[in-house]
């Protein structure tokens, strides 16, 4: 696999698409937080980690669902392998004019762009959720 974290977000998008209740992923640390910032943001109910029947870490996340409609309704992968997206803290997009977020990657960790543009930071543009 080349981009992990485009297969979790892919891995994300089928779930809510298919209307499933769960999705297990491979456990990673960046998954991890990035599972967290979704959770924090309301776009998904919970997130676990557990363990699969050969013994390998996995991260189990719950979907949400607003009257059988997913909150989850777009992801976008912005910075590629082949292709690296990198911003300042002024020049980061805004989602939908504020209903979506974009993650971003700081020296800090993850954060969702609007704590990026309070902390005055920069970083490579992860993805975007609406």
């Amino acid at each position: 696999m080349t981009d992990p974290i485009s297969d979790f977000l892919t891995r994300l998008r089928n779930a809510s698409k298919a209307g499933l209740a769960q999705c297990v992923a491979p456990h990673s640390n960046l998954r991890v937080s990035l599972a967290g910032i979704l959770k924090a943001e309301g776009f998904i109910r919970d997130v676990a980690t557990g363990t699969d029947e050969r013994g390998h870490k996995t991260i189990i996340v719950t979907m949400k669902y607003v009257d059988t409609q997913p909150v989850l309704t777009g992801l976008k992968r912005a910075s590629t392998p082949g292709r690296r997206l990198y911003s300042g803290y002024s020049d980061l997009p805004r989602v939908l004019n504020g209903l979506g977020i974009a993650i971003v990657s700081t020296s800090k960790g993850l954060m969702k762009d609007q704590d990026a543009r309070r902390n005055k930071l920069g970083g490579e543009l992860v993805c975007t959720v609406w």
